[in-house]
């Protein structure tokens, strides 16, 4: 894996993951990006938005994704003619970088993108990808389309 990783995701889809992850504050927000790869480039181009699983003692730093929730977007990925590319989620009034929850329930493959919302006012999002070793991330840059 390189550090020269790029996602393409449109400004109407990041505003939507936004908007999302604003409106469960001040608990985690999540769901899935829908898209294609083509020749190391990823493109989102649907949400798949679910709600946090997570008991509601927990989801103020912890998001779930059932395995029933990974099967419904699986499902609606192969309905648009997509795949399942990455988890968007938030940080609660935390920086948007993975912390050591994130990184052990990670798969390698996928991007995530976390975005920080301070307050209930998102602050940015960025995007990694876990190594394929499993010991830490790698930046990935996103690249905001039409």
């Amino acid at each position: 894996m390189d550090s020269f990783l790029k996602i393409n995701i449109p400004g109407g889809i990041l505003e939507q993951i936004h908007s999302h992850c604003e409106r469960s504050y001040p608990e985690e927000g999540a769901g899935l990006m829908l898209g294609k790869e083509e020749d190391d480039r990823r493109a989102v181009a649907y949400l798949f938005i679910l709600e946090n699983a997570r008991e509601d003692a927990a989801r103020h730093n912890r998001y779930l994704i059932t395995a029933a929730d990974m099967l419904a977007g699986e499902k609606e990925a192969k309905r648009l003619g997509l795949s399942i590319l990455g988890i968007f989620h938030s940080h609660p009034d935390h920086p948007n970088q993975p912390s050591e929850f994130d990184r052990e329930y990670a798969l390698p493959w996928y991007s995530y993108l976390i975005t920080s919302v301070q307050g209930g006012q998102v602050v940015d999002s960025k995007c990694w990808r876990l190594r394929d070793n499993r010991a830490g991330f790698v930046p990935e840059e996103i690249i905001l389309t039409d």
